[in-house]
């Protein structure tokens, strides 16, 4: 355990998640992790980035995920407990790879269950950020020149994933509040106010902002 500040985002797709985190981190003058975190486990462990990257913040148990990891048996078939053995070995990495974040400094972390893998440490703040999907549906297509119907179909799908995904290896609902300190909705609040209401959290929890 450390005395860092730890901010662990968790965020609907199409919440702008990510976003708040970035204005969050740039104010609080530390670092924010997200993508960066496949390819630090890859330099930790020797292992292949697009490794991390086929079953990040992915279920773990379908059978397209086999595929997608190539694990199949010498005579073409898949083996289903190579694959499942794999997938958690990339995990174990991955959350050795967010507890050494947490020990280096101060930082935000996007997803990846690190509310839940760093559950002990002193300074966490565990953080959901929602969306009604109509807001959610008009960001993606801003972002992305989608369609509403396309945009709807990515977030749903998005948000299956993540569900599973934390599901699997926290064991718990990924939507329920009870596993957040934090529950914010920024389609009510924006982007600006959300990230002002995770500073306020912070200083009437902690007694300042310092890091």
């Amino acid at each position: 355990m450390s005395d860092n500040l730890i901010i662990a985002i968790n965020r609907q797709y199409g919440s702008g998640g990510k976003e708040i985190g970035t204005l969050l981190a740039k104010e609080l003058g530390i670092p924010i992790y997200d993508q960066e975190i496949p390819e630090l486990a890859s330099k930790k462990s020797g292992i292949r980035k697009d490794y991390f990257e086929k079953v990040d913040e992915k279920p773990t148990d379908s059978f397209l995920y086999a595929l997608a990891m190539n694990t199949f048996s010498m005579n073409g078939t898949v083996n289903p407990f190579d694959h499942a053995l794999s997938s958690d070995r990339l995990f174990n990495i991955q959350a050795e790879t967010v507890q050494g974040l947490a020990k280096k400094s101060s930082c935000v972390i996007i997803g990846r269950c690190a509310e839940y893998i760093l559950r002990d440490e002193p300074k966490l703040v565990s953080v959901y950020v929602c969306g009604q999907m109509e807001k959610r549906v008009e960001r993606i297509c801003r972002l992305y020149q989608l369609s509403e119907k396309e945009a709807q179909k990515k977030i749903m799908s998005i948000d299956k994933k993540r569900d599973s995904y934390y599901g699997y290896y926290a064991g718990k609902d990924w939507r329920a509040c009870a596993s957040y300190n934090l529950s914010l909705d920024s389609g009510v609040l924006g982007t600006e106010k959300t990230k002002e209401m995770i500073k306020k959290y912070i200083e009437v929890r902690f007694g300042s902002l310092e890091v």
